[in-house]
C-alpha cells in the first residue's frame, strides 16, 4: 500500500518543531555561558508533596493511591517524606553547604507550616508545584479553570509562607495547550516541566524552561527501575563526570539537575548515599550548588 503524499502536508511542517512555542536550538551552536563559580550548576530540587487519600483529575499523579479507599498504606507512605525525610535533606543540604529548591504544593505550605519555614531559613527556594497532587492539568481543563488552578497555588503558597515563587512545575510535567500563556501572564518567571534539554531556554512569550531531568531522578531511577540507592548516586556522579568534561571542552557552563523525593530517598538506608553525593560533589571544584532561580537568573543575564 502506498502512503498517500497528502498524509505529510500538515500545519507547520517544518525544520525543527511542528509549533511555536519555542524556537530549535542545538546546544553546541548557542553562545557560551558563564556560571558565577565553577562550570556545572548543580540544581538539587526537592517534591514536598501532599497525596489526597482519594485521587482525582483526568488522571492520578505518579506515585498516588493505589488501593481501595481509604490508602491509609500508600498515603502513610508518602506522608513520611513530609514528617521524616524532607528534615534529612535539609540537614543533607546544610552539610554540604547545599542551596535547593523545594517544589510545594499549596497544601504542604498549608499544613507543614514548620517545614516550609525551616526551607526557607535555610536559605533555599520555594518552587509552586500546584494546589496538592490532585491538582494536575490536561487540556480537557477549560483556561479559566486551568488560570484559578495555577493562582490558587501560588495565592496559597504566599499566604502561607509570606513568598510569592517565581517558578512552576507541574503535576507529572503535564500542561496544556495554555499553560505557557497562562503562567506567564500570573507573572511567574519560569516553569520545570520540558526535559528537552540540559540548559534553560525561552520560550516564544518570553517564559523560561528550566529542564528538570526525569531520567535521573530518585522515582524513576528506585522506585521504577528497581536499582539501589548507590545505584542512583553513582549515575548522578558520572553524569556530572561527562557534564564536567563538556563544560572544560566547549568552555561553556553546564546544569545537573538532581530531582529527589523525600519519601524515596529520605528514608534511613538510603538517606546516606544522598549525603555521601553531596559531599562529593561539594569538593569538586566544577560545582555550583544552585537554586533554580540562580540558575534563571544567571543564565537570562547573558542573553
Amino acid at each position: 500500500m502506498t502512503l498517500d503524499p497528502a498524509y505529510l502536508e500538515y500545519p507547520k511542517r517544518r525544520h525543527g518543531y511542528d509549533h511555536d512555542l519555542y524556537a530549535w536550538s542545538a546546544l553546541h551552536e548557542r553562545p557560551s555561558v558563564k556560571w558565577p563559580q565553577g562550570s556545572v550548576a548543580v540544581w538539587v530540587c526537592v517534591s514536598l508533596e501532599w497525596f489526597p487519600i482519594v485521587p482525582g483529575g483526568a488522571f492520578a499523579a505518579p506515585g498516588h493511591m493505589q488501593t481501595a479507599y481509604p490508602d491509609y498504606r500508600h498515603y502513610t507512605a508518602r506522608d513520611y517524606g513530609n514528617r521524616v525525610g524532607a528534615w534529612r535533606f535539609l540537614d543533607a543540604l546544610a552539610r554540604a553547604g547545599a542551596k535547593a529548591s523545594f517544589a510545594t504544593n499549596a497544601a504542604v505550605a498549608e499544613r507543614y507550616p514548620e517545614l516550609v519555614r525551616a526551607v526557607l531559613d535555610g536559605g533555599h527556594e520555594l518552587i509552586a508545584h500546584s494546589t496538592d497532587m490532585n491538582g494536575t492539568i490536561d487540556s480537557s481543563l477549560a483556561a479559566n479553570a486551568e488560570r484559578d488552578l495555577i493562582n490558587d497555588a501560588i495565592h496559597r503558597i504566599k499566604l502561607a509562607s509570606g513568598v510569592r515563587p517565581t517558578g512552576w512545575l507541574s503535576i507529572a510535567r503535564s500542561q496544556s495547550f495554555n499553560t505557557l500563556n497562562l503562567l506567564k501572564d500570573i507573572g511567574l518567571t519560569y516553569c520545570c516541566d520540558w526535559v528537552n534539554d540540559e540548559m534553560p531556554y525561552h520560550f516564544t512569550n518570553g517564559l523560561i524552561n528550566l529542564p528538570l531531568n526525569h531520567e535521573l531522578s530518585d522515582r524513576t531511577i528506585i522506585a521504577v527501575q528497581q536499582q539501589s540507592a548507590d545505584s542512583w548516586a553513582q549515575s548522578l556522579e558520572d553524569a556530572f563526570d561527562w557534564l564536567a568534561a563538556e563544560a572544560a571542552a566547549t568552555g561553556s557552563g553546564r546544569m545537573l539537575p538532581i530531582h529527589v523525593t523525600p519519601y524515596i530517598m529520605g528514608l534511613p538506608y538510603r538517606i546516606a548515599a544522598f549525603e555521601r553525593l553531596l559531599e562529593r560533589l561539594s569538593q569538586r571544584s566544577e560545582c555550583w550548588f544552585a537554586r533554580g532561580d540562580q540558575i534563571v537568573s544567571s543564565w537570562e543575564a547573558q542573553q
